[in-house]
């Protein structure tokens, strides 16, 4: 259903980025027979988790602790409509700082935007329930998409 792939290598200009093939489905339709918006952010989220574990770099592996969304923009540029080869959902980072890092996505195919979007995600302390500084490891890992 889902696959992930490398994106283009990074350039003066623009950032590596990580592509996510996002399946849609019968249930992801809204009435109107397009993509629901809830569904697209639900496309950004696998996109993210995928990258965030991207080649074996997992929480598991110690790379990247616990994190939060802070904050979500999107926009909604075309309808997404049924479909039977996936769409890409690209994301690539466009910031980091002390305690977070942004990443911008795009689900697309090769002639049409659907979606730009933002994301502004949190390191988190789970046990002290507030929010913690990135590592070195991870920024390391980021620096490779920004």
């Amino acid at each position: 259903m889902t696959q992930t792939e490398a994106g283009p290598a990074a350039t003066a200009t623009a950032p590596k980025r990580h592509v996510y093939l996002a399946q849609v489905r019968y249930g992801d339709l809204d009435p109107q027979n397009h993509v629901n918006n809830v569904r697209m952010l639900a496309y950004l989220e696998d996109a993210r988790v995928s990258f965030l574990h991207y080649k074996g770099l997992s929480n598991d592996d110690g790379v990247f602790g616990a994190l939060v969304v802070a904050r979500t923009e999107a926009d909604y540029v075309a309808p997404l409509l049924p479909r039977t080869e996936p769409v890409r959902v690209e994301l690539w980072v466009t910031e980091v700082r002390n305690a977070s890092f942004s990443l911008a996505y795009e689900i697309r195919d090769d002639d049409t935007v659907f979606l730009r979007a933002r994301t502004v995600q949190v390191g988190f302390d789970v046990h002290a329930q507030r929010a913690r500084r990135l590592n070195g490891t991870e920024r390391d890992f980021l620096a490779q998409y920004s």
